[in-house]
């Protein structure tokens, strides 16, 4: 592969991070911006305790529901259901009541008793509502439910569940992202000064809390004060310094120019860039991240260009995020009347928690580590001394909604 047209030096990286706090201060003034900044207008309690909540987390695969209770100052996910809906939500014509059936019937199973609030994980692009709810924008991953484009998702699934689920008394519902939920749930440690949800798996996304002072794009009829989580939709952030690589592989992808940050450092992709370069048969089909690390942890068993580039891809992988979250975390120093030397990092994705093990040589890194590393020396560039705190906590989404539904 001749020289590493994927290394980045600190520099490049520094600029990625004031490109990304740029496009963060322009999503925060107006919509449709390559950082969309989507407000959520929930407001997380901290003290939340001796309740429950039912919860539901509907992604690209799984529909999971389940009930988390906060006794005594503890946090309890009790045993819940879990499916594989992603065959019915991809059926051409699938309707909303197909769908929403399908959910009623694990949650029959629950013990609802004394559940009156839902915490709604729903991970496709939604506009928050005033009320805690969100309007669906459009469907990803291959979903295409027509009717519930431009619904509020929330109501009309309140209103289906307690017409059809034996002795459901559900109140109300707040609807929150994946990455929002993630957000949340690292609110269980108080001492922090700020807080960001983070996922590099599949995809990518960030979610800070930023201060309504600061958002000019605000709802005119919000009138709350403090602080507002927003989601930044920054896979959709194009990064200064990608390669003519990056560029030949969008070229090529359905969502040509949209979420080339996505495309460089997530799962689903950078596979596909190992892919390009060599246009290999060695590689099999959907060949993603978790195969990558198995070339690297595996090396005797790929030829060694393989795993060079595998090494190569990975590393710029975490890098990027390391300055991504240089960029958020100079916007929230930027906006915060306090200083913020202490940052907690809610990270969920499986390519966050991944490793980079070499059983040849006895090397293991892990990628958590290579961004925490990497972060620290462009925030200390920028003359910025702070203090991240890393956290993967178990059931994070379940955790995130159950805050949010009580709140």
């Amino acid at each position: 592969m001749g020289s590493n047209i994927f290394e980045l030096n600190i520099g490049q990286l520094k600029e990625i991070a004031i490109a990304l706090q740029t496009r963060i201060e322009e999503g925060l003034k107006s919509d449709n911006g390559e950082i969309r900044c989507i407000p959520t207008y929930i407001n997380p309690r901290t003290d939340i305790d001796n309740c429950k909540a039912l919860v539901l987390d509907l992604g690209g695969t799984n529909f999971r529901a389940a009930i988390v209770e906060f006794r005594d100052g503890e946090t309890i996910v009790h045993p819940g259901m879990k499916e594989n809906l992603a065959a019915l939500m991809k059926k051409q014509g699938c309707t909303r009541n197909e769908l929403y059936s399908k959910m009623a019937s694990l949650i029959s199973s629950l013990n609802l008793e004394d559940v009156t609030a839902i915490g709604y994980c729903f991970s496709y692009p939604g506009k928050s509502l005033l009320n805690g709810d969100a309007e669906l924008l459009h469907w990803t991953k291959g979903v295409n439910i027509e009717e519930m484009v431009g619904e509020a998702v929330g109501r009309s699934l309140l209103d289906y569940l307690n017409a059809h689920v034996k002795g459901a008394r559900f109140k109300t519902i707040k609807v929150i992202n994946d990455t929002v939920a993630s957000l949340f749930a690292g609110l269980t440690d108080k001492e922090s000064q700020a807080h960001i949800g983070l996922i590099v798996g599949t995809g990518t996304n960030m979610a800070p809390f930023i201060p309504a002072d600061k958002i000019p794009k605000l709802d005119k009829n919000y009138t709350g004060r403090g602080l507002i989580p927003v989601n930044l939709e920054s896979g959709n952030f194009n990064p200064p310094h990608l390669t003519v690589i990056d560029d030949k592989i969008d070229k090529y992808l359905d969502t040509r120019g949209a979420h080339r940050f996505e495309k460089a450092i997530s799962g689903m992709y950078i596979g596909r860039i190992l892919e390009y370069l060599f246009s290999s048969d060695e590689f099999e089909d959907n060949f993603d991240a978790e195969k990558l690390t198995s070339i690297m942890s595996y090396p005797s068993r790929y030829r060694e260009k393989y795993v060079t580039a595998a090494h190569s891809v990975y590393q710029r992988s975490a890098k990027l995020v390391a300055a991504s979250l240089a960029g958020l975390i100079l916007e929230i120093v930027a906006t915060y009347d306090k200083p913020v030397t202490d940052v907690r990092l809610s990270a969920e994705g499986s390519l966050f928690w991944s490793n980079d093990r070499d059983v040849r040589n006895a090397r293991f890194i892990s990628y958590k580590d290579m961004v925490i590393s990497e972060l620290d020396n462009i925030l200390k560039e920028f003359g910025r001394e702070i203090k991240i705190h890393v956290e993967q906590k178990i059931d994070a989404n379940l955790i995130g909604s159950a805050i949010a539904a009580l709140s």
